[in-house]
C-alpha cells in the first residue's frame, strides 16, 4: 500500500493539485507522510481484512463505495476546515476515483499473495 499510496501522492502533489501546508516532513517530502504511510495502508489493511468477498456483487460494490466515500469525505472536512491539506487543482472526486482504484489494486494484491501462500503451503 505505501507504495501505491506514495506513488499517487507523489505525482498530485508534484504536479502541485493538492499542497499539504502543515505536516510532518514537509521540508523532505511534499506529500502527506501521516496519510500516506500510516493511515491508509492501516484503513486499506481493514478494509482486506473485512471484505464481503462471501457477498453478493452488490454488498461488495457498497462496502467498497462506503469505504471511498468515507475516506473521501474525510479528506473534504480537512481541506475546508483546517491548513492540512488545499486543493488548488483538485477536487473531491479525483481523491474518491483515486482512494477507490487504490483499495481495489491492495485488495487485489490481497488475494493473490493469500494464494501464493495456500500453495506454498500445499507444496510443504
Amino acid at each position: 500500500m505505501q507504495v501505491s499510496c506514495w506513488l499517487f501522492a507523489a505525482l498530485v502533489a508534484e504536479g502541485n493539485l493538492i499542497e499539504y501546508p502543515v505536516g510532518l516532513l514537509n521540508n523532505v517530502y511534499k506529500t502527506s507522510f501521516t496519510f500516506e504511510f500510516f493511515v491508509f495502508p492501516s484503513l486499506s489493511a481493514i478494509f482486506n481484512v473485512h471484505f464481503p468477498s462471501d457477498k453478493s456483487w452488490l454488498a461488495k460494490t457498497m462496502y467498497t463505495l462506503s469505504f471511498s466515500t468515507g475516506m473521501t469525505i474525510v479528506e473534504v472536512l480537512l481541506e475546508e476546515n483546517t491548513e492540512l491539506i488545499t486543493y488548488t487543482r483538485w477536487s473531491w472526486y479525483w481523491s474518491f476515483i483515486t482512494i477507490l482504484i487504490t483499495l481495489l489494486l491492495s485488495y487485489g494484491c490481497y488475494l493473490w499473495f493469500f494464494k501464493k501462500m495456500r500453495v506454498i503451503n500445499t507444496i510443504h
